[in-house]
């Protein structure tokens, strides 16, 4: 049963192994309550203990005990994403929900703003805001909102959906922020065009210069790599290998060369067009694989409309209480709701990265907190929508089929992409072509999306001159995605260079999330102080005409 998704599963099943290796059960077991538990004496030191120094040493003996360069890279993606990531990504999303005034509140102005078109005449950029959006949406909206819930409801039980929820709803205020200060401080090149993103913020929002400079740079260098893996590869690897699997027509006889010069024509034409060009698609594209993918799950949570009340209780009720979905076969305690559902929840949305403002920055607004607006709605209609109702579908399916929690049991269905794949083809026929249709869009618009996040990230770093080198090296990973499927993939080489692929970008992934964490705490005040003058003073329709810098360099 794992086709289709059988290459996307590789990163999600590497995150857990990884994370077990980093004493996420002892972490969380271990958590502060537990210590407060023992005696306020201890609270402090077993706090400091379990988010600094277990990490720290889970690092060290990762790097000691490594027999390759995979396990140095894992030891690393372990510790980035351990406890202390999860604390800054989930703490920012917990104070900018307050510093912001609860800014999900103006969820529904922010829908409106986003199918709304400022004037160009009294406002600067370069696309309209929907296109930013659906831009955003295109890199953010892929495998993780299938595969992801499943790896979610597979390993963290049903309450693990509950919790994703829950991370996206924070994140809105995370989202909102970083694409503020993303607009705010963006600049103009030598030929009048948008350059914006957590690096501009940086460089020119922090007092110390020095200090926002190197921050800046480093952004920057994780964004420009890890699009190359996460944006590129491993995406286009997704798309050929549910061609190649798929039993709607005969994959395996069409040559993976020939998918893979099909693709890259695909991604050249239009990201060899601009941001214009790479918008305009986005903006037909996303909107209609979305409603496509949200409508056909629909009508199978329609199908298995008597099991939805049930779904919605276990899900409740696992996300606050030890639980088990259908019979039992799938379950968690509640710390491993918690744990997988942020973790799926900020893989995700990426609230906290940084990417979204790479492409938000170069929008046509008024002013900073319109398309702050219009894009924490991408978080919105990225999680707490496609990735609730693909946990809906998943659960009602599971809570119908008894069989599958009995795979589940014994071994048979052991990853998110498994789980998500026999699910899907419990609906004959139609199941498996809203699968493979889902797959294919999501990919193409994610390599799009992440196409323009690398452009924006090498432009700072070595400036316009470098971009189309950048763009030749991206399409020759996506066609080397596109290779690694079918004979190729059974070789060990293959499979651990894959997997290196899939490690090094999650690396990348993370350490971009720190330098504009900070960004976003650092700038917090200013964030705070227009977003009252713009949202809550009703300001919105005001112009900003703070002149914008202009780089000469080429």
């Amino acid at each position: 049963r794992e086709t289709y998704l059988k290459k996307a599963s590789v990163a999600f099943l590497l995150v857990e192994r990884k994370r077990k290796r980093a004493h996420w059960r002892d972490f969380f077991h271990g958590s502060l309550m537990h210590a407060l538990s023992r005696g306020k004496g201890n609270a402090m030191e077993d706090f400091l203990s379990l988010f600094f120094i277990t990490p720290f040493t889970g690092l060290a003996e990762g790097i000691a005990t490594a027999t390759s360069p995979l396990d140095v890279i894992d030891a690393v993606d372990g510790f980035v994403w351990g406890p202390i990531m999860i604390l800054l990504l989930l703490g920012t999303h917990i104070f900018m929900t307050i510093r912001t005034g609860f800014i999900q509140r103006k969820l529904g102005t922010g829908i409106k703003l986003s199918v709304t078109k400022d004037d160009p005449s009294d406002a600067d950029g370069d696309i309209t805001q929907f296109g930013a959006l659906t831009t955003a949406l295109a890199a953010t909206i892929g495998t993780g909102n299938i595969v992801g819930v499943g790896t979610g409801l597979l390993f963290g039980g049903p309450g693990a959906i509950f919790w994703m929820w829950i991370t996206g709803i924070l994140g809105i205020a995370t989202k909102y922020s970083e694409v503020f200060i993303g607009v705010k401080y963006r600049v103009k090149d030598h030929s009048g065009k948008m350059l914006g993103g957590a690096m501009y913020a940086l460089e020119r929002g922090f007092k110390n210069k020095k200090l926002g400079r190197i921050l800046a740079i480093l952004f920057a260098l994780f964004a420009s790599l890890a699009a190359f893996g996460i944006g590129a590869s491993t995406q286009s690897n997704s798309l050929a290998d549910a061609l190649y699997n798929t039993s709607l027509v005969d994959g395996k006889a069409i040559p993976q060369w020939l998918v893979g010069a099909v693709v890259v024509v695909l991604v050249a034409i239009v990201i060899l067009g601009g941001i214009k060009s790479i918008s305009r698609v986005c903006e037909k594209l996303v909107p209609v694989m979305a409603l496509f993918y949200v409508v056909c799950c629909l009508i199978i949570i329609g199908i298995n409309g008597q099991y939805l009340g049930e779904a919605v209780r276990q899900i409740i009720e696992g996300a606050f209480t030890p639980a088990g979905a259908a019979g039992g076969a799938v379950g968690s305690t509640v710390t491993l709701a918690l744990q997988f559902g942020f973790k799926r929840g900020i893989f995700s949305n990426e609230s906290g990265m940084g990417s979204a403002p790479l492409v938000a920055a170069s929008a046509t607004t008024k002013n900073p907190a319109r398309q702050a607006l219009v894009s924490m709605t991408g978080t919105f209609w990225d999680t707490v929508i496609v990735c609730l109702i693909t946990g809906l579908m998943l659960m009602t399916t599971l809570i119908a089929n008894p069989e599958l929690s009995t795979a589940v049991a014994n071994g048979t269905i052991s990853s998110g992409a498994g789980l998500a794949t026999a699910a899907f083809e419990k609906i004959p026929v139609f199941g498996p072509l809203v699968l493979l249709v889902g797959l294919l869009t999501f990919t193409y618009s994610t390599i799009l999306g992440w196409s323009q996040y690398g452009n924006r990230a090498i432009s700072y770093l070595l400036g316009k001159k470098a971009v189309l080198p950048y763009y030749i090296v991206f399409l020759l990973f996506v066609f080397w995605g596109c290779m690694m499927v079918g004979d190729a993939s059974n070789s060990a080489a293959v499979s651990n260079l894959s997997s290196t692929v899939w490690d090094f970008a999650d690396v990348m992934n993370a350490l971009m999330a720190i330098p504009n964490c900070i960004a976003v705490l650092g700038l917090s005040a200013v964030i705070a102080r227009e977003t009252k003058h713009y949202v809550y003073d009703g300001n919105l329709e005001e112009v900003d005409d703070t002149e914008i810098p202009q780089y000469d360099e080429k």
